[in-house]
């Protein structure tokens, strides 16, 4: 795993406690994170949904600086599944 994915995990593990469903976002040439009711790790598992963004748009969601309902409109946020699940992840990320 990449220490972008490592820190992230780190910085999510607070915000993100027992999320209701399985969610895996994917930052290519980084890696993915897992999101589900055992809490965020890294990890490529099956999902519910999976996002996918370049790494500078999943730092932008992270520290505020972007909306996930933003991104997903303006194509910098490609989703894959349940567009349910992904907007409580949304809300949890942004």
């Amino acid at each position: 795993m990449s220490t972008m994915i490592d820190a992230a995990v780190a910085a999510l593990s607070d915000r993100v406690q027992g999320f209701d469903g399985v969610a895996k976002f994917v930052i290519p040439g980084e890696g993915a994170i897992m999101f589900d009711a055992g809490g965020v790790r890294a990890g490529d598992d099956a999902a519910d949904v999976t996002l996918t963004a370049e790494a500078d748009v999943f730092q932008a969601i992270l520290s505020g600086d972007m909306n996930p309902t933003m991104a997903f409109m303006t194509g910098k946020l490609a989703v894959d599944g349940d567009m349910g699940t992904a907007m409580k992840l949304g809300a949890v990320l942004g």
